[in-house]
């Protein structure tokens, strides 16, 4: 990606330290190729993420497949790592995903996981519009054992085509991060797939993020191969999809508003893809549950005249 910046619309620029930096929607433009080269990287490079159309009145669409997704989603992909400095208006938050999040081994989640990772070289990507301040950076360092040059940032605004395109990418993430939320061993899932409708970006970065959302809740398939009993199996996917949240069905610009725009106070279980697929390589069955809400999503992204 560093090698097709030009190409790409990216502008990648170096400190005095040696960190590099990948902006791909700030000042630069960016484009749908990069937000797909960034989901690979968010993987980890285990993972693939492809662009294509789909029937429907919205074609555009991703599909994200991964034969290491417990490493690939959970231990590189997952935005888990909280970052910030100051308080007020005068504060910087955002959640680090990517390789670099197992050379840091911050979170409980990586023990869980029996994973942690050694290497000169690591990739953060932040979903932000400002470079994190210095203080972050040196907690990045300190906490990774990298050396400045060995760090590359990639800071990807939600409303940007690059940012909009990396998020739906994590389709396949949230069907995983639903395995593990609903108590699941996240192992079980051997192999696995996911598609989702890819929106226009917002306007704004609360537009952009209900929109990003509501592509995965109402119109992501994940589609699961695991290695486990069936009654494991088919209660995995009747618990799998969206429509088991309480809060399903409304846009999440909507609910998150309602919720005082505070995360916590959304039920955890509406986090996941719309339908759920999955097959058991133990037996040979599979089991499906939950649908793609197409009439919702027409709604909220379509101009009807």
């Amino acid at each position: 990606m560093l090698f097709d910046a030009g190409q790409l619309r990216l502008v990648v620029e170096r400190d005095d330290q040696g960190v590099t930096y990948v902006d791909a929607g700030i000042a630069s433009r960016g484009g749908l190729e990069a937000g797909r080269r960034i989901g690979e990287i968010c993987m980890g490079g285990l993972g693939h993420v492809r662009l294509g159309m789909q029937d429907g009145e919205w074609p555009l669409a991703l599909t994200v497949s991964s034969s290491q997704p417990v490493l690939a989603c959970l231990a590189s992909q997952y935005a888990g790592w909280s970052l910030s400095h100051g308080e007020g208006k005068q504060s910087w938050f955002a959640l680090g995903s990517g390789p670099v999040r197992a050379l840091a081994g911050k979170e409980e989640l990586f023990a869980e996981l029996g994973y942690a990772d050694r290497h000169d070289k690591g990739v953060i990507v932040l979903e932000v519009d400002t470079r994190p301040p210095a203080p972050v950076i040196e907690k990045i360092l300190k906490d990774t054992g990298l050396a400045p040059a060995g760090l590359t940032i990639i800071l990807t605004p939600t409303q940007s085509l690059a940012g909009t395109t990396q998020v739906v990418a994590r389709v396949l993430e949230v069907a995983l991060h639903k395995v593990h939320t609903l108590g699941f061993d996240p192992h079980i899932v051997i192999d696995g797939t996911a598609s989702a409708p890819l929106p226009a970006p917002g306007k704004n970065f609360m537009a952009a993020m209900a929109r990003t959302n509501d592509a995965i809740l109402y119109g992501g398939v994940a589609h699961l191969l695991v290695d486990c009993e069936d009654e494991e199996a088919q209660k995995l996917c009747q618990q799998l999809p969206s429509s088991c949240s309480r809060d399903y069905g409304r846009s999440f610009g909507d609910l998150f508003k309602a919720a005082g725009y505070d995360f916590y106070k959304l039920d955890p279980m509406l986090f996941a893809p719309a339908r759920a697929i999955v097959s058991n390589l133990r037996s040979g069955k599979t089991f499906s549950a939950g649908s793609v809400n197409s009439e919702l999503l027409r709604g909220l992204w379509l101009v009807n005249d």
